[in-house]
């Protein structure tokens, strides 16, 4: 499907090799990193930093799904309800954020972003009902949304595309880190001080994090921490031309439609891995919240390998000569018969053996996702990624409210997780190959400015 010989108008192609340091026979590439500079890679540390917060407040729902069961009295309904409502609010958030992104810039939008949603993780304490529940969730949502398109905005204007998927996948695995610090700290802090001091306190994290980004963050352009060297590297790609992107003018393209059919029909099943699988564990194997850290921690520490040796991959790729699109592709390839096995969970009464098949499947998850990320910076200028980010956020959010629904129904009927996973093992190549039919080469979009984005 993929052939390295293709061709691809993304912007910004970077030359298969870089320039050569002066008075030195050396590729550049072989001493950039201790030549030019490296405040980029800051930048991307308090990104991954941003997203290790934003997926504890996410999770911590579904470590105390069983105790929150018993305290509050709903079933398997009622809690894909609540799923829903944070769904629900993430598909409208990707769309308000991702365009706030574009219109007031990073800065104050990851600022005020991080600010809300930490105020959201905070009122779960103060809820007593699954109502409660469900709205406290909804703003959460709303905030949460934020942290992709801005993200994916912040790697395309600090990072030149052969960088771009290898930072897109550091950053992303974040995600897999708060995934593990929250079932190692919030079961302690419900048993020794109660559920609501659990999200109480991982709420108020994101405070520290907003010093740090308004301390150490500045446009690209304007940053005196950057050296001269490192920021005409980052800028020695061709600029887009000026002017914002709204996400209607993204509509009518293929490649907007591409990277939202593959968030669309993968996003649910991380999703399900996040706010399910402890709920599995429980069912399957008979964990209790005490016991349920240890296979968790497993489970996304493999994940956090698979976001970052997903970008690393096709980065690799690119610098021996591979365009964007085969790399891309081959890498998302390779996730995709990563995810397959992971129906065997549900047929195996090993607890570890099923701890490994889904820690597979976490892990090539996250490199697909990395890569499918790293599309829109390959196929969109720099000021309408948000925008495009936040509209593909959107229809993956849409996925995750229906397996929500699905979920809760089949686990209330059925009792078992057998068809959700059978699902998620068949997704992730239908959507490959989806995508791989509307961008075959990759190329840019070209959008309604007259001339296509170069």
């Amino acid at each position: 499907m993929v052939m390295k010989s293709e061709s691809t108008t993304g912007i910004a192609d970077m030359p298969s090799e870089v320039p050569r340091a002066a008075g030195d026979g050396a590729p550049q590439g072989a001493q950039l990193a201790a030549g030019i500079g490296r405040y980029r890679w800051v930048i991307c540390a308090l990104l991954f930093t941003a997203a290790t917060i934003n997926y504890v407040d996410r999770q911590v729902l579904g470590v105390l799904k069983t105790t929150l069961q018993k305290e509050l009295g709903y079933n398997d309904i009622d809690y894909g309800n609540i799923v829903t409502s944070f769904q629900a609010a993430y598909a409208i958030g990707m769309l308000t954020m991702g365009r706030l992104m574009d219109r007031i810039g990073t800065r104050r939008g990851f600022s005020f972003a991080v600010g809300f949603w930490s105020l959201a993780a905070a009122a779960h304490a103060l809820v007593g009902s699954a109502g409660g529940l469900s709205a406290a969730r909804f703003a959460l949502g709303i905030g949460e949304a934020g942290m992709f398109p801005g993200a994916l905005k912040t790697i395309a204007e600090w990072f030149p595309k052969k960088e771009r998927a290898l930072a897109t996948g550091l950053f992303n695995s974040g995600t897999n880190i708060g995934a593990i610090v929250c079932p190692l700290v919030v079961p302690w802090i419900a048993v020794t001080w109660g559920w609501r001091a659990a999200f109480a306190l991982t709420g108020a994290i994101g405070a520290l994090w907003i010093i740090a980004w308004m301390i150490l963050y500045r446009p690209l352009a304007e940053n005196p921490r950057v050296t001269p060297e490192e920021r005409a590297y980052i800028m020695s790609e061709p600029s887009p031309p000026p002017g914002k992107i709204g996400w209607l003018t993204l509509i009518p393209h293929r490649q907007t439609w591409a990277f939202a059919i593959g968030k669309f029909m993968t996003d649910p099943f991380w999703w399900l891995y996040l706010f399910w699988v402890p709920d599995f564990l429980n069912r399957k194997h008979g964990l209790n919240l005490l016991q349920i850290g240890p296979p968790l921690v497993t489970i996304y520490l493999l994940s956090d390998v698979g976001s970052i040796a997903g970008g690393w991959f096709s980065s690799m790729l690119m610098r021996r000569g591979w365009t964007a699109n085969a790399a891309r592709k081959t890498a998302m390839l390779v996730c995709a018969l990563g995810v397959a096995p992971v129906f065997l969970a549900t047929r195996t009464d090993s607890l570890w053996v099923a701890v490994f098949l889904l820690g597979l499947a976490t892990a090539a998850h996250q490199g697909f996702s990395a890569n499918l990320f790293t599309l829109t910076t390959d196929m969109f200028p720099s000021q309408a990624v948000g925008s495009a980010v936040g509209f593909g956020g959107m229809a993956g959010a849409i996925g995750g409210m229906l397996i929500a629904q699905i979920a809760g129904r089949v686990l209330q009927l059925t009792g078992s997780y057998s068809t959700l996973f059978i699902m998620a093992a068949s997704a992730y190549i239908l959507a490959l190959a989806i995508i791989h039919l509307l961008v075959p080469r990759l190329e840019a979009a070209k959008l309604n400015r007259g001339s296509a984005v170069q």
